[in-house]
């Protein structure tokens, strides 16, 4: 709706919140660029920014559909905290320890109020969105959950994912994009989410 590019960052969640999807169509326009263009500096590898903006999305369509997305500050800087987050646990996963080390950036990662780490209440959310995603994947055809299998259960790049499947990595891509798409519906129409 082209009235709807006028609508505040708030007005376009709780629209989005209850069920227009265009609404989040036009949040993800506003920010899909600075959103992958951070995740792309700090990690330095296209592939794998891509793989990291891909779960950003999909952790903020479901923290937003669940209706635990609180509005207590901008949302540009929770959407970035929740892309930080997910940095910072592809640091820890390829290191195998609780640190990341911040001389390597121009932003002070492990320094920054507005994209501090989760609390125990952030772990809760995670742990529900988990399983959340787990009842959505399983309805999924087939092409669409087995990406998406490989990317959260078996933690595969998309370019693994493209040679095990034997399609190109823009193929995977596209199949992500198609089962994100579809996870939004499902989340909608089947109502597969917790309410608030």
């Amino acid at each position: 709706m082209q009235t709807m590019t006028k609508f505040t960052d708030r007005e376009l969640v709780t629209a989005y919140a209850n069920g227009d999807n265009a609404a989040f169509d036009i949040l993800l326009g506003r920010y899909q660029k600075s959103v992958f263009s951070y995740i792309l500096h700090i990690v330095k590898d296209n592939e794998l920014a891509n793989d990291i903006f891909q779960e950003t999305f999909v952790k903020v369509i479901t923290t937003i559909r669940q209706g635990r997305y609180e509005d207590s500050g901008k949302f540009s800087a929770w959407l970035n905290r929740v892309a930080h987050n997910l940095v910072i646990d592809h640091f820890r996963r390829q290191k195998g320890e609780n640190t990341v080390s911040n001389d390597e950036t121009e932003h002070d990662l492990l320094n920054n109020k507005e994209l501090c780490e989760g609390n125990i209440e952030d772990e809760m959310v995670q742990k529900q969105l988990v399983k959340d995603l787990h009842k959505m994947i399983h309805v999924l055809p087939d092409a669409q959950r087995q990406v998406l299998m490989m990317r959260f259960y078996r933690d595969m790049s998309f370019k693994e994912i493209a040679e095990k499947t034997g399609v190109s990595i823009n193929t995977a891509l596209g199949r992500m994009r198609y089962a994100l798409l579809n996870m939004r519906k499902l989340a909608l129409d089947k109502q597969l989410l917790t309410p608030a």
